[in-house]
């Protein structure tokens, strides 16, 4: 896999207020910082996005290379002790927010998938990425406050928040996980070809598959409803049922919340 470039972090200062002669010479602290990277991601390889405080976004774009933005803000904070590491491997790329390390637990490290570490104690930073992903590539987000939003995309999708909504549409497969909201999914292609997750444990799960997928549909709820445009069996709160040729698992759960299965269009060979 080719990169062509870059990483730029650029610091914009807030004006000095009018008529204040004695400010300090070296200007105000940042109240922003933003961050650009863009480069060639093969298709096949993958995106990632690993982040703590922040909202996730992921378009699709019709052009050959990833762009990713962020904006770092804070109320009290220091913006440039949580830096955004860019690491490259083989099978994609990995950028993280890193947030200083806390006291008494393993440092901060910024690693491809679930390894490395990322947690933070009383810092108010943060840090809102936005980026455009072309077909084909991989995206992966992750964020421990904040929402997760993949919409139009054109390749395989799998977004997790622990405190935040989940809402995923694409082309290829998807997989949605929240602690504390809402998830919703479209996914467009008949054979996942793997076990597909929606859960959440407060908040409503709705997932919309083509209407000729290929599944075994697992759905339940403790404290909800489940309706689907399919025939399920089972009981009011916990439904089963094979779809289509069967396959890989379609689970949709949630402790206190609905569930719906809804039907697309059908997935085109």
């Amino acid at each position: 896999m080719r990169y062509k470039r870059a990483l730029l972090v650029t610091a914009i200062a807030v004006a000095l207020a009018a008529g204040c002669d004695d400010a300090d010479p070296t200007g105000p602290e940042p109240t922003a910082v933003e961050f650009d990277w863009s480069g060639a991601v093969a298709p096949g390889d993958r995106i990632e996005i690993k982040n703590i405080s922040g909202d996730i976004k992921a378009t699709f774009t019709s052009g050959s290379e990833v762009v990713v933005h962020a904006i770092k803000t804070s109320g009290d904070s220091d913006l440039a002790a949580v830096t955004i590491e860019v690491v490259q491997h083989a099978e994609g790329v990995t950028i993280c927010a890193v947030y200083p390390d806390v006291p008494g637990h393993k440092p901060n490290e910024c690693l491809p998938g679930l390894p490395g570490n990322m947690s933070t104690r009383d810092n108010d930073v943060n840090v809102a990425f936005t980026l455009s992903v072309p077909a084909g590539v991989e995206f992966v987000g992750r964020t421990l406050a904040g929402d997760v939003v993949a919409e139009g995309l054109k390749s395989d999708a799998f977004a997790s928040t622990m405190y935040g909504d989940v809402s995923v549409t694409t082309t290829g497969i998807a997989a949605a996980a929240s602690m504390s909201g809402s998830v919703s999914a479209a996914i467009g292609r008949a054979d996942p070809g793997r076990d597909l997750d929606f859960r959440t444990m407060n908040g409503n799960v709705t997932v919309r598959v083509p209407s000729n997928i290929n599944a075994r549909v697992l759905a339940a709820t403790s404290a909800g409803k489940i309706d689907s445009d399919f025939r399920l069996e089972g009981t009011l709160r916990h439904r089963y049922g094979t779809l289509g040729n069967g396959g890989p698992n379609l689970t949709l759960s949630t402790m206190d919340g609905d569930v719906d299965l809804r039907q697309g269009p059908a997935a085109q060979p």
